[in-house]
């Protein structure tokens, strides 16, 4: 809940800057693990603090402070407002010209008022998939686990905006490993860590967490007797588990503002995209739409502000394969002079906000999954991502999954194992030929996409139906 303890603290702060704001960020993680039957140590976090942000003339600073009572919070925003005033005189930004937030408001998940199960339920109900999936004796390891976080945010600012966002996240995860005759072959539920959602038990009945144990066994054991994936070019239908990583490293790091304004270049690169691509260049095929969606309230990224205080809503960044925007917040869009969205978001309270994504999502085509196959001659299925390699420009990328299967003449055939693509995103997306329906698409999220220095680990969400691209690069595993 929001301690008002805070708005307290807050009331009596003074500052000569032009502007300030108050972010206060509390969180709690639990993690409950079942490992090869046996419960592992339980394991809590508690996380809690404040990020000061002053404006003085064109300058602006930043202070962050663990301590929430009034001096602490006065001593970090008096700190802010010194390095704002040292930064006026060398600022390549006007902060002045910075739009400020203007709108109060609230957010809370989507039922975040349900009570979740207790630890010993939690741990039951793991162990049974976990016992599940000990099928064969050639089945080595079994994890089954599920992170709870709860997350209570506070923003103020010295115009008087309030902004409280209450969030709950689940992140569900099972992975079994089957062994024999020197081979490995592993095994996830939606691709392991991608799993992350907001609300309660309907994230893991979304992904049909109960009684995926077995299932999940059986498939490790259908890799270890299948052949490598063959060699070649082929249509290449790839899954929502996998179209989540193909849509965060070639659509959603290329296109942040600040990155493409060359901001992580000693980092975690640059774009290929450029400022002057945006309404003109052609992104994707006809078929191809992506939209900045913080508004779908079970995905992982959905909130109503960002942590600029920018009011959150959602924007087509490519409509019709042409791009239109970028993910840029306040700032980025001042410094670039382009339309952007509320994407300025934070790792926590000792992190100042950055373009980030958060929901980017690909929209529902025509087309349902039996007339995907059946349009499909010579290909091949993937899903469930195990590896990724992408160029600092995020151009040219590499991505390998945990499962094929091939498909020849419009029907699904020989499961192959360690399937593989290659491709160049300036040119994979135009590849598009078919897009899914709507009961093809799947809400995937993950708590790990990392950005920024100093380094920022956030959470992402990606909603996508099952897609088809035309003659890909396809290869198999070493």
């Amino acid at each position: 809940m929001i301690d008002e303890r805070w708005s307290e603290a807050a009331a009596g702060l003074t500052s000569e800057a032009d502007f300030w704001s108050l972010r206060i960020v509390d969180e709690r993680i639990e993690d409950h693990v079942v490992r090869n039957d046996v419960a592992q140590p339980f394991t809590t976090l508690r996380d809690r603090g404040a990020m000061l942000t002053a404006w003085c003339g064109a300058g602006a600073g930043y202070a962050a402070t663990a301590d929430l009572s009034p001096s602490g919070l006065q001593a970090a925003l008096a700190r802010a407002g010194e390095r704002a005033r040292a930064a006026a005189r060398v600022s390549l930004i006007d902060q002045r010209l910075v739009a400020r937030p203007a709108t109060s408001g609230d957010y809370v998940s989507p039922h975040a008022e349900r009570a979740l199960p207790t630890r010993g339920e939690w741990l039951d109900r793991l162990a049974h998939e976990c016992a599940s999936a000990r099928i064969d004796e050639r089945i080595v390891e079994r994890t089954a686990s599920v992170q709870i976080t709860h997350t209570d945010q506070l923003y103020l600012t010295s115009d008087g905006v309030r902004i409280t966002q209450r969030f709950r996240f689940l992140k569900p995860y099972l992975s079994v490993a089957a062994h024999a005759r020197g081979d490995t072959q592993v095994r996830s539920l939606g691709g392991g860590h991608g799993l992350l959602g907001q609300g309660g038990l309907e994230i893991l009945a979304r992904h049909g967490f109960d009684g995926a144990g077995a299932r999940v066994a059986d498939e490790a054991l259908q890799l270890l007797a299948a052949p490598n994936c063959p060699s070649g070019r082929r249509d290449l239908l790839l899954m929502p588990d996998q179209m989540m990583l193909q849509i965060h490293e070639s659509i959603g790091h290329p296109l942040e503002l600040d990155r493409i304004l060359g901001d992580e270049r000693n980092f975690a690169g640059w774009s290929f995209v450029k400022p002057e691509m945006f309404g003109n260049y052609r992104y994707g095929s006809e078929l191809l739409n992506v939209t900045f969606d913080p508004e779908l309230l079970e995905e992982a990224a959905t909130y109503a502000f960002d942590d600029d205080g920018a009011q959150a809503r959602k924007h087509y960044l490519i409509r019709d394969g042409i791009l239109e925007r970028p993910l840029g917040g306040t700032l980025s869009q001042q410094r670039a002079q382009l339309s952007g969205v509320a994407a300025s978001r934070a790792s926590n309270w000792n992190r100042p906000p950055i373009d980030r994504m958060a929901n980017l999502n690909i929209e529902p085509g025509a087309s349902s999954l039996d007339e995907l196959i059946a349009g499909i001659e010579h290909g091949i299925l993937m899903r469930s991502n195990t590896s990724w390699s992408i160029d600092d420009h995020r151009n040219k990328f590499q991505f390998g999954c945990e499962f094929g299967q091939l498909i020849e003449n419009g029907k699904l055939t020989q499961v192959v194992k360690q399937p593989n693509y290659r491709g160049i995103s300036a040119s994979f997306w135009r590849s598009l030929k078919a897009v899914g329906n709507d009961t093809t698409r799947e809400i995937y999220g993950t708590p790990f996409c990392g950005k920024g220095e100093p380094s920022q680990i956030i959470r992402v969400g990606h909603a996508s139906p099952a897609c088809v691209f035309a003659n890909v690069d396809v290869f198999g595993g070493a």
